[in-house]
């Protein structure tokens, strides 16, 4: 017994001019025609209210991002630092024991064994102060190379001002920064040096400084997401900057013996870190006297602060949309 089939019906194709495909979802513009059929790609998006995603937003607009997340800009600065020698033994006593022993070696080879100490009052407050100030600047050119190329995982996953990251390794670098002023306070009683009313200078000399740090760690966060093997540079880079600035010896007494052309004593002594150095020593030291600082030395420090800070926020601003793409 045979079954009987059905034959398909027949093909109807669709009249002339008909639309065809899937239809436009509710809200969207329909792609067969219409009112929107002649507007480009800008004037659509600018129709319904479309943008960029991950799109640079104004500068007012990126500042107002950074400071409503003020709160996690602290709290990962925080985290870093305390995770950052949570594998030791000792904990948190190396944040005070790192630079001291830095500050020991160099004593032993430029002041016992390089003399550099010879007329220097109240050197080893001298050596350490330097050594403090200086690493200061240091981390965070460190730490601002690799803010962006080392926390990619983060920059890929979360969307968030990309400043936040340079900003809060440079607060990171503060805070170290305070412990090593507490041992600094400790050297100064053990030498004879004591309180006077030039120490509230620290406050806006540290101040210009951190607004320094912070604009230098924001474009080499830039420089180090474009060229990762600039980390690999700024040792040495580091290391020249700190033997002009005199960390271990005084520039005026090297500049003294030297007979240097009077360009070189002016660059050398208007090195942000040597001023920054020279401003802190004059704070605290009591035999650090007003004639070896720089002529306008707080104008100075101003104009570094002022053209890293500013400079530098606006440097990596511009390339905030390209961070994170490979």
């Amino acid at each position: 017994m045979s079954q009987v089939l059905d034959p398909l019906p027949p093909r109807q194709d669709p009249p002339p001019g008909a639309a065809t495909g899937a239809t436009a979802a509710p809200g969207l513009p329909a792609t067969g025609g219409g009112p929107d059929a002649e507007l480009s790609g800008a004037e659509l998006a600018a129709r319904y209210g479309l943008s960029v995603s991950g799109a640079r937003p104004p500068l007012a607009e990126y500042v107002r991002q950074l400071w409503s997340r003020r709160h996690f800009i602290l709290a990962f600065s925080t985290a870093k630092l305390t995770a950052q020698y949570s594998q030791a033994k000792l904990g948190q006593l190396w944040q005070v024991m790192t630079p001291l022993l830095n500050a020991g070696v160099y004593l032993l080879i430029f002041g016992l064994l390089l003399g550099t100490s010879r007329g220097v009052p109240d050197f080893v407050p001298f050596l350490v102060t330097g050594v403090f100030i200086f690493t200061f600047t240091q981390s965070c050119a460190m730490a601002g190379t690799r803010a962006i190329s080392g926390n990619l995982g983060l920059v890929r996953a979360l969307h968030f001002p990309r400043a936040s990251l340079p900003i809060s390794f440079a607060l990171q670098q503060l805070q170290q920064l305070l412990y090593s002023m507490i041992a600094l306070v400790v050297i100064l009683f053990a030498f004879g040096v004591w309180p006077r009313p030039s120490w509230v200078l620290v406050v806006p000399a540290l101040v210009l400084q951190f607004v320094f740090n912070t604009g230098l760690a924001l474009i080499l966060a830039r420089v180090g997401a474009k060229t990762p093997d600039v980390a690999q540079l700024m040792p040495f880079i580091t290391r020249t900057w700190m033997y002009t600035s005199g960390v271990m010896f005084s520039l005026n007494h090297m500049l003294a013996k030297h007979d240097l052309p009077g360009w070189v004593h002016t660059v050398l002594q208007c090195n942000p870190t040597a001023v920054f150095i020279d401003l802190t020593r004059f704070a605290l030291i009591d035999s650090f006297h007003a004639d070896q600082l720089p002529p306008h030395v707080w104008a100075i420090a101003l104009g570094w602060a002022l053209l890293s800070g500013v400079g530098g926020f606006v440097y990596f601003w511009k390339a905030e949309e390209r961070y994170g793409r490979g």
